[in-house]
């Protein structure tokens, strides 16, 4: 039994003992009023308290969710809530320790995995956030969500023939999702396929509410095939013209002579030693 919840289960049992005594033998005022307090103790806040929770600073919505947890540790809800709290103040170690202890009692849960994967993404620790996305897509594989979050794991470990075959199946689920969109785009261009890659990202920057990020990375994929007026057109939609202009040469000066994706990840010469932080920045672009 979880250590987190003994006090409680005392608490329980202590207010059981004495509704039942109460019962046979009459309640007092005190009595009432500490039975009273104990079953408020125990009892979970109501939906209005944990909307505004949920609206409060990081730190007191932390706190609020602590509490929750602590009543019902085994409540798939209180955990996720009080990791992703967790989370917003940097505390990752903690957050993982919460949804893996409600993993336990819930085990292949998929809200559960996708949590576990994502912090353990955060952390750097992308095959174990990659074992943790593959069980979701085993235990819920009609969740778009987690066949994209398996993309991005495989792309960081630079397998990125499968990862680009996990964004396919969710977007076969889910073909407007934007950040899938945005990812496959990125991944096809991390492989150097960029009129593969252009042809996600224009997909992607069509959907509505797509983000500048995914404009910039439209543009910067049309550069590196060349197209620099078409590279400012583009990114004039979110940029000063002038912005715009100075980032068209800056790309233009990179890849001359060779107009390539290699030249730009090798730094434009014949030294490969930029490869891996360029492509470190590329995968730095991928999000969930």
């Amino acid at each position: 039994m979880s250590s987190a919840k003994t006090p409680l289960l005392g608490l329980a049992l202590a207010l059981t003992a004495l509704s039942s005594a109460c019962a046979s033998t009459g309640m007092t005022k005190e009595e009432k009023a500490l039975a009273e307090a104990m079953e408020a103790a125990l009892a979970p806040a109501s939906a209005e308290e944990r909307e505004a929770a949920n609206r409060a600073d990081p730190l007191t919505r932390a706190n609020f969710w602590g509490k929750e947890y602590q009543k019902d540790p085994q409540s798939v809800e209180n955990a996720l809530e009080f990791a992703g709290a967790l989370r917003a103040i940097g505390s990752q170690e903690r957050a993982l320790d919460v949804v893996s202890k409600t993993l336990i009692v819930h085990p292949g849960n998929a809200d559960l995995l996708m949590m576990t994967g994502r912090i353990l993404m955060a952390d750097g620790m992308y095959d174990a956030a990659r074992a943790s996305f593959e069980q979701v897509t085993q235990t819920a594989p009609e969740r778009a969500d987690g066949w994209a979050a398996l993309g991005t794991a495989l792309d960081q470990l630079e397998m990125h023939r499968q990862a680009q075959m996990t964004y396919q199946r969710a977007l076969a689920i889910e073909p407007g999702r934007v950040t899938t969109l945005t990812n496959y785009g990125l991944s096809l261009l991390l492989s150097g396929d960029l009129a593969g890659a252009e042809a996600q990202l224009r997909a992607a920057a069509a959907q509505p509410g797509a983000s500048a990020r995914v404009t910039e990375n439209l543009a910067l994929v049309i550069g590196l095939q060349g197209r620099f007026d078409e590279m400012k057109e583009v990114s004039a939609q979110n940029a000063p013209d002038k912005v715009a202009e100075q980032n068209a040469a800056l790309l233009r000066g990179l890849l001359q002579p060779a107009r390539t994706y290699d030249a730009l990840i090798g730094g434009g010469d014949t030294s490969t030693s930029a490869a891996p932080g360029r492509k470190r920045q590329l995968r730095g672009s991928l999000n969930q």
